[in-house]
């Protein structure tokens, strides 16, 4: 990188993950910049929204096969606390005793295994995707000059895997769409805020029975049983 400029540098990589078919490809493009940064381990972790009794995750990382495993059997991902951060906010997290403090033997196993240094982003999209790129190392704290530097290029990699590899998680070309009506968004925003069939329709100045016959095409259209699980869903798919 010592050659580019920051733009040439992102250019390079957005390109090549353009290029990229499956997942497997863009997470080695996303690993070679990671190195390039610094890193010698990342790790990819994305949770789809729907459905929502068991979202369906993508977990890719370069991790030793080791510590694969012994985060598999321990469980630590309930335990990770990066994990929640990335499940409420979009700020980036780096690594420490105060992050990891009610998360001990996470923490210490992780450094036994020489993951000494970490920073983590979270990434979503509309549709309610959310994804989070960690990058580890075992030497070398981050300091201020080198996060001073690097950062910004470390959130743009986050950023970029998590566009990069939602896009190919969409659906392939040929399946349906979902897509609601003007009036269809407007009545299921009404319902999410509580409001009755017949309250709705007063507020639109329209009548219950008109009211239920959008509720019913939104229905259709969502694949959902009842008007709860349809809010819920055109919520997560940034529909409303």
């Amino acid at each position: 990188m010592a050659n580019e400029s920051m733009a040439q540098w992102r250019a390079r990589h957005l390109d090549a993950m353009g290029r990229a078919v499956d997942a497997d490809g863009l997470f080695a493009v996303v690993a070679g910049a990671a190195r390039e940064l610094g890193f010698d381990y990342c790790a990819y972790g994305m949770r789809k929204p729907m459905p929502l009794s068991k979202r369906s995750t993508l977990m890719l990382n370069n991790y030793p096969d080791v510590w694969q495993a012994r985060y598999a059997d321990q469980g630590y991902l309930g335990q990770d606390p990066t994990v929640r951060h990335g499940a409420v906010s979009l700020l980036p997290l780096l690594w420490s005793e105060p992050v990891f403090a009610q998360a001990r033997p996470l923490w210490e196993d992780a450094r036994g295994h020489g993951l000494q240094v970490g920073w983590a982003q979270a990434s979503r999209t509309p549709d309610g995707c959310v994804g989070m790129l960690t990058l580890a190392r075992s030497h070398d704290a981050l300091s201020e000059t080198e996060l001073d530097q690097s950062e910004a290029n470390m959130s743009w990699l986050a950023h970029a895997a998590h566009q990069g590899l939602a896009r190919l998680q969409r659906p392939a070309p040929g399946t349906p769409v979902l897509a609601l009506s003007a009036r269809e968004a407007e009545v299921l925003r009404w319902m999410a805020d509580g409001k009755t069939s017949s309250e709705a329709g007063t507020i639109l100045s329209l009548s219950e029975r008109t009211v239920n016959f959008h509720v019913a095409n939104a229905l259709l259209k969502l694949g959902a049983a009842n008007k709860t699980a349809a809010v819920v869903k055109a919520a997560l798919f940034g529909l409303l």
